[in-house]
């Protein structure tokens, strides 16, 4: 339509251009030549153009096409284009590689192309400016007219030349097992293309045929069905991309999956059951446990581990030994007063108060609060005047709905009044400095330990006006201190009462208190938790131990920092023999993530940790033989005689060792150096009679040992915590000694130590004492007929064995008790072999009568009424071990005394010869036998007797 219009104004104006150059013509008569050569009209075209031109192609295709058109045509030169002249555009390129060209000069067509071929990547749109000129007046363009500058906007279309290309030649990913992912991994091409039609990737595509995988438009690959990591843990394939173009990627690329076994976030290595074997030290509770996330982001993790031992003894495990001892060994202060005494004649207000049994032997008072009470006697508290003391106690506490009232010192004399009470989880100590004053100080602490039903040891040091409390060996500064106004004295009393809980090892010690160390000495706990190494924490990691160790805090942000945290946790235990038994622990874990709605939630793990059974040592006395003898004066004299002269005490441990050799197990036992606390003497039998024997002991060894001791007529106790060496020094001087004229026959007693406050005991040291009698006390006949009596009815002497001694014309004899039941079983074996003899003679006669034919019946009868046995309970049945003679020297001996010219055969041997020591003399009976028979008859009964005597 355009060029149309153009068309016939071209016409219209060359008509009438032609019209006036024939007027003019024909009036004036001028040659046409004039109307050829006038240009008085610049040429036009169009003032925006829009071209497109194909990438590797040099036409511009321009809307609207380009035509210049001059006013002047059809004048020849004037009315005709000659060309174009292409201008820099705005941005001041694009003329170098443009070009613009006439194709008709008469109509003004032109074309516009590129110098060289385009590339849409390098740059895809161009602007420049065009311009027409007309031929001017004459073939030489004189006088030539330019149009108005028109701008070209030319952009260059693409050609899919470029094939997509995958940024990563291989991709890996990891998921866990189980579960429907909807992206695992994904994957990218890229296209260099500059259009989107050839530089978008269209789709993507799996090549890898039977895979559980599928892949979408935009590279995400997910799997069509849950993995199974015991099937297949790796998974490969390979995938393509395909522009809009529909070219195929240059290369594929390679997808490798991992199959992970299910996650499931919270700890993983937990083991449940702990062992600890006594004496390790410390142990790692965790060593190889981790905190799995599952990749989720968290910034802030908190790990609290608890130890429960509030079953173990007082709260912990501490040292077994008694509180004095404790106190001895950790070099505490002597002279504390304990006001809840075991019940005892000499301390009977504790006699009333109900007890409980405790693990570590303990003595462990229970009170109800209302009618169990302790009133200490005025003799005792007298002791505790002054405003320097300190108060000691162990407590559980039960019900506290009731404030109640642990102690109270009030008395009506000058010393200070003060009184110690809890209400609820609040300790308060009232101090009145002065009996008339009626405003006491009040010493406030808020603890938990006083309300949570546990074992715990509290120390009071008072030092007015400073007051010192530790909780468990850790201090614990007044919350308040005021004074509460006029608060009259309480009523004159000492009591320890009002209480409802238990209470054990209630003191106080005047005087100057315990430094600290010591009271952490006594009281501190011997197991807890600890942390390895503080060293080798990571940045950001905290770690928190509450004082009783029981309960460790671990703080941090980083994973793998917290992971190694948690592996140097420890469990440690000072003692040599640890508590056995079962210690339950708690892990309590709080995690926080950035995305809180999401963020993991792990359940408490709980386990316990088992202390195994300490190898129990072997605590061995010896040195000392099963009997003792001494002649009876020595026990008379004024120190009496050592029970236990060359006592030792070896203590050891067994415990099982590998034999590489045989590869079996075999027990090795190490002597160690051991502390004991307690060894007893005790009498077996009657308890001693103090008017004619008693136990002495070096009292000033004792003192200075700071031993104490218990003399009583039952036992002898001996209690402290020392060593081995000075237990065996005590025991050495330990003497027993008899008042005039009180000899018995033999005294037996038993010695036995311990350690641990009882734990462990030796054995049981047996020592039978003989005491040697002089034989000139007992020539006289009622000796004789006495010790028959007393050998003849042994139990006539309950809990005693005793002998005599015969006259001897080289030493004296000793019967020990032991001997008794021999004696008895010899003496009826002869009474039997006597009367065997006795049948026998009398059948010889029989015979004999017979032979003879008419002897007279009654005239060789055996006659037994001559007959007496005398029972010698005298001799040794010791000595009979050394005989000497033998079988043909006995019958000579015999020989000679049947040839004795009495009419009595005498048959009195003593089975014993040569020399023995005393304290292993004892006597056997032997047989005397008299009569008028035939003495041939006896003597052979005699030789049979003796024979019989030497075989038992």
């Amino acid at each position: 339509m355009n060029q149309r219009r153009r068309s016939l104004w071209r016409n219209e104006e060359r008509g009438g251009i032609c019209e006036g150059a024939n007027v003019i013509k024909l009036l004036f008569g001028l040659s046409s030549s004039l109307c050829r050569s006038a240009n008085k009209h610049k040429p036009w075209i169009e003032t925006e153009y829009q071209g497109i031109v194909m990438e590797n192609d040099n036409t511009v295709l321009l809307n609207p096409p380009l035509f210049a058109l001059d006013k002047d045509a059809p004048l020849h030169y004037a009315g005709e284009i000659c060309g174009f002249r292409v201008h820099n555009g705005p941005s001041g390129s694009g003329s170098v590689q443009f070009e613009a060209v006439v194709l008709d000069r008469s109509t003004g067509e032109g074309l516009v192309r590129s110098k060289e071929p385009l590339d849409c990547e390098s740059q895809r749109e161009h602007s420049f400016t065009i311009q027409a000129y007309d031929c001017g007046e004459g073939p030489d363009g004189v006088n030539s007219k330019k149009s108005h500058k028109a701008t070209v906007h030319v952009r260059v279309n693409d050609v899919n030349e470029f094939s997509p290309v995958f940024v990563e030649r291989r991709y890996e990913a990891s998921v866990p097992e189980g579960r429907l992912f909807d992206r695992i991994v994904r994957v990218e091409a890229l296209d260099a293309d500059c259009s989107p039609q050839y530089s978008q990737i269209c789709f993507y595509d799996i090549i890898t045929p039977n895979v559980p995988f599928a892949i979408d438009n935009d590279g995400n690959i997910k799997n069509t069905e849950p993995l199974d990591s015991k099937r297949q843990r790796v998974h490969t394939f390979w995938v393509t991309a395909f522009d809009c173009g529909k070219n195929r990627a240059q290369a594929d690329a390679q997808v490798v999956i991992t199959v992970k076994p299910s996650c499931k976030p919270g700890w993983i290595g937990w083991t449940k059951r702990v062992e600890y074997t006594p004496g390790s030290g410390s142990i790692p509770l965790f060593p190889s446990l981790h905190l799995e996330t599952c990749e989720e982001t968290v910034w802030n993790i908190q790990a609290t581990v608890e130890l429960q031992t509030g079953h173990i003894g007082k709260g912990c495990d501490r040292d077994s030994y008694s509180d004095r001892s404790v106190r001895r060994l950790c070099g505490a202060v002597r002279g504390e007063v304990d006001l809840l005494p075991p019940p005892s004649p000499a301390a009977n207000w504790t006699s009333a108060l109900p007890t409980l049994p405790s693990s570590d032997s303990s003595l462990v008072f229970s009170f109800n609060g209302s009618n169990h009470v302790a009133v200490v006697p005025d003799s005792v508290v007298t002791a505790l005047s002054g405003d320097h003391f300190t108060l000691q106690l162990w407590m559980r506490r039960g019900d506290y709905t009731d404030p109640p009232i642990i102690f109270c010192s009030c008395t009506d004399d000058s010393f200070s009044h003060y009184s110690l009470s809890v209400h609820g989880c609040r300790l308060s100590l009232f101090y009145w400095p002065d009996v008339s004053a009626a405003r006491p100080v009040k010493f406030l602490w808020k603890l938990e330990q006083v309300c949570d039903s546990e074992w715990h040891h509290l120390s009071l040091s008072v030092q007015f006006p400073s007051v010192t409390l530790y909780v468990d060996g850790v201090t614990f500064d007044p919350a308040l201190i005021h004074d509460n106004g006029a608060i009259p004295n309480p009523a004159p009393l000492k009591y320890v009462g009002g209480y409802h809980g238990l209470l054990s090892g209630v003191t106080v010690r005047p005087g100057s208190v315990e430094p600290h160390s010591v009271v952490e000495c006594l009281y501190a706990c011997r197991e807890g938790l600890d942390f390895g190494d503080l060293e080798t924490l990571g940045s950001g990691m905290k770690v928190h131990v509450n004082p009783s160790q029981s309960v460790l805090v671990l703080e941090g942000d980083d994973i793998e920092s917290f992971n190694r945290a948690v592996q140097q946790v420890t469990y440690r235990n000072s003692l040599r023999f640890a508590t056995p038994g079962v210690r339950p622990l708690k892990l309590t874990t709080s995690l926080r993530c950035f995305n809180e709605e999401s963020c993991l939630s792990l359940k408490q793990l709980e386990g316990y940790l088992v202390v195994l059974q300490p190898d129990a040592p072997q605590i061995s006395l010896s040195g000392v033989g099963p009997h003792l003898a001494r002649p009876a004066p020595e026990f008379e004299g004024p120190r009496g005689v050592p029970l236990f002269p060359e006592l030792r005490i070896v203590c050891s441990l067994s415990h099982a060792v590998n034999t590489a050799a045989q590869g079996m197990e075999a027990l090795m036992s190490d002597a160690v150096a051991h502390t004991l606390d307690g060894c007893e003497v005790q009498p077996l039998g009657e308890e001693l009679n103090p008017e004619r024997e008693e136990l002495l002991v070096d009292m000033d060894v004792v003192r200075e040992r700071g031993l104490e001791i218990i003399n009583t007529t039952a036992y002898i106790a001996i209690t402290g915590a020392e060593s081995i060496s000075v237990y065996e020094d005590v025991l050495r001087s330990v003497r027993y000694r008899l008042a005039k004229g009180s000899a018995r026959f033999e005294r037996r007693f038993r010695l036995s130590c311990s350690e641990m406050n009882g734990r462990y005991t030796s054995n049981e040291l047996t020592l039978e004492v003989n005491f040697l009698h002089s034989l000139d006390s007992l020539y006289h006949p009622s000796h004789l007929l006495a010790s028959q009596q007393q050998f003849l009815h042994p139990s006539h002497h309950a809990g005693e064995l005793s002998g005599h001694t015969l006259p001897n014309p080289h030493r004296n004899s000793v019967v020990p008790g032991a001997a008794t039941v021999i004696i008895m079983v010899c003496v009826g074996f002869l009474v039997v072999m006597v009367i065997l003899g006795v049948f026998r003679i009398r059948s010889i006669h029989r015979r004999g009568e017979g032979a003879r034919g008419g002897a007279k019946e009654g005239s060789s009868q055996w006659d037994d009424s001559a007959l007496t046995i005398i029972v010698n309970p005298m001799e040794s049945y010791e000595s009979r071990m050394g005989i000497s003679a033998d079988t043909e020297g006995e019958v000579e001996e015999d020989e000679e005394v049947a040839e004795s010219p009495d009419d009595a055969t005498t048959c009195l041997r003593t089975s014993s010869h040569g020399n023995h020591k005393p304290d292993h003399q004892s006597h056997t009976p032997t047989l005397l036998i008299s009569t008028t028979a035939d003495t041939t008859s006896i003597r052979n009964v005699c030789l049979q007797t003796l024979r019989t005597t030497q075989s038992l």
